[in-house]
């Protein structure tokens, strides 16, 4: 395994800074997960993989990893804006794949808007890319995954921890696509349940976030309403259970969440009383770590 120099990667003490990439065709859903976490003076990279046929996680040591001209390497494998490269061989993985990315769609603003100027927050989201293409295969133990034209979706997180308790789902269609996460909180001593959320539909944007008022006025049984003006979004995932993947703790990657990488899920937004679409999918990913 060749090391290579290591770069600052930008997260802070006790922190991690991942890659999260989506990659959809009318048959398959694969997930990769690339990223760094930090505790103390040891860092640990990571790429996790998941498909409906299971999840593998393959670490490598801190200095494998560099962030340099829009990639992430973990020595040599690489994600980014050109796409995924990559080769492992593990006990329980040999793995390849090369897939091209194309025609991204970015926000017009940061997701996280005036936030992204506070200090100290235990985690900070971005969005890279709504939608792209996504052209090439992957081999996973034997078995091809082939893309042509598919759906690529593109985000990031970076800070200490993961919220101790949140929703996020994401979700294309024919005439757009959506992301929302709701999560508490935690800044200057108080806990809030914060919301940033995009709809995208026949080219326009919406956004939803407790930056602009929005709010989740229903959180529960794993549905989410949020409310903002004259807006309101409706999710519900349908079914139970979900991939186990690992998510940060105080920069350790010792927390087990549950994320379903291609499952039935129902959503409706609304627009002055109009209901602009009104949907059921069995391609959503969505993670609900709330007790309730």
């Amino acid at each position: 395994m060749r090391k290579i120099k290591k770069r600052k990667w930008g997260a802070p003490k006790d922190g991690f800074y991942g890659w999260y990439f989506k990659c959809q065709s009318e048959e398959e859903t694969i997930v990769f997960i690339a990223s760094v976490s930090r505790t103390g003076k040891e860092s640990t990279g990571r790429l996790q993989i998941a498909t409906k046929d299971g999840v593998w996680d393959v670490e490598y040591p801190g200095d494998c990893f560099m962030q340099r001209k829009g990639n992430i390497f973990l020595s040599d494998n690489r994600f980014g804006r050109s796409g995924i490269r990559f080769n492992i061989t593990t006990a329980d993985l040999r793995a390849k794949g090369k897939l091209d990315f194309s025609d991204f769609t970015p926000l017009k603003q940061d997701i996280m808007g005036p936030f992204v100027l506070v200090p100290f927050m235990e985690c900070r989201h971005s969005i890279i890319s709504m939608r792209h293409k996504v052209n090439g295969s992957v081999t996973l133990n034997g078995r091809k995954y082939e893309f042509k034209d598919a759906y690529g979706y593109w985000e990031g997180d970076r800070g200490n921890s993961f919220p101790s308790e949140y929703l996020w789902t994401q979700a294309a269609f024919d005439e757009g696509e959506l992301s929302l996460s709701v999560a508490e909180v935690p800044l200057g001593g108080v806990e809030f349940t914060g919301v940033i959320g995009v709809v995208r539909y026949q080219g326009k944007e919406y956004r939803l976030a407790t930056y602009l008022g929005g709010a989740a006025t229903e959180l529960k049984n794993r549905k989410v309403t949020i409310k903002q003006g004259n807006m309101m979004l409706e999710a519900k995932m349908l079914d139970r259970g979900g991939k186990i993947l690992s998510a940060p703790v105080n920069g350790e990657m010792s927390r087990a969440i549950h994320e379903s990488l291609a499952c039935n899920a129902a959503y409706r937004f609304t627009v002055d009383g109009k209901t602009l679409f009104e949907f059921k999918t069995d391609r959503a990913s969505f993670e609900y770590e709330y007790k309730r």
